[in-house]
């Protein structure tokens, strides 16, 4: 199947079974040269997601210059001293998680018209290997990103940890963005964007069920 068949049978496969939801398909174009994501962006697709500031900036800089309807993704860990480049490319952050990238990104936004988009990702399973905010940590880290430091927090953000059981973590996450009042959730890739929908997910990150596996 093509790129765009792959697309056009995911979006058939949410208003099939989920005909009032229209989330955000974020298509992950991580390791993908423009040439070959090229048919989904003349179909007029605008939601792309990265993981690594240097590849992102290689590929899509020139372009989104004279395509300023994409929308760019950084959904990938981000370290305090890639910010500046993240924040020049990105126009969302789905990876926030610590006080000094948060303030980073702050006085980046000062010295800019720039606006971001955040999401918190949170470390729901505490899992040493993954970046995020512990849950115990979360409810301080919101009030630090909003309200010390005004930033545009619209959702929270999880890569669950590989289980069978994604539900328990996507409830959640649901169960706490109700609670801090956000409207947008950041959940569901390629094996479970389906299972995401059914918790309220607005932004989902698919890659391989669009673009095909990677090398």
């Amino acid at each position: 199947m093509t790129i765009l068949e792959n697309y056009q049978k995911i979006k058939d496969n949410i208003k099939k079974n989920y005909p009032n939801k229209s989330p955000n398909i974020i298509a992950v174009s991580k390791t993908f040269d423009l040439d070959y994501i090229m048919p989904l962006i003349n179909h007029g697709h605008e939601h792309f997601g990265e993981n690594k500031v240097q590849e992102a900036l290689k590929k899509w800089s020139d372009f989104k210059k004279k395509n300023n309807k994409i929308k760019l993704h950084m959904i990938g860990k981000l370290q305090s001293n890639k910010a500046k480049d993240a924040f020049k490319l990105f126009d969302y952050i789905h990876s926030l998680a610590g006080q000094k990238l948060a303030l980073k990104l702050k006085n980046l936004e000062e010295s800019s018209e720039k606006k971001l988009k955040y999401f918190i990702q949170v470390n729901l399973g505490d899992e040493e290997q993954k970046s995020g905010v512990s849950k115990k940590e979360l409810n301080e880290f919101k009030n630090y990103c909003i309200s010390d430091l005004g930033l545009d927090v619209i959702g929270l953000m999880c890569i669950p940890p590989q289980s069978n059981d994604v539900a328990l973590y996507f409830s959640e996450l649901l169960k706490l963005n109700l609670s801090f009042g956000f409207k947008h959730l950041s959940m569901g890739m390629t094996a479970d964007y389906m299972e995401a929908l059914k918790y309220e997910s607005t932004y989902l990150r698919v890659g391989s069920a669009i673009f095909g596996s990677r090398g």
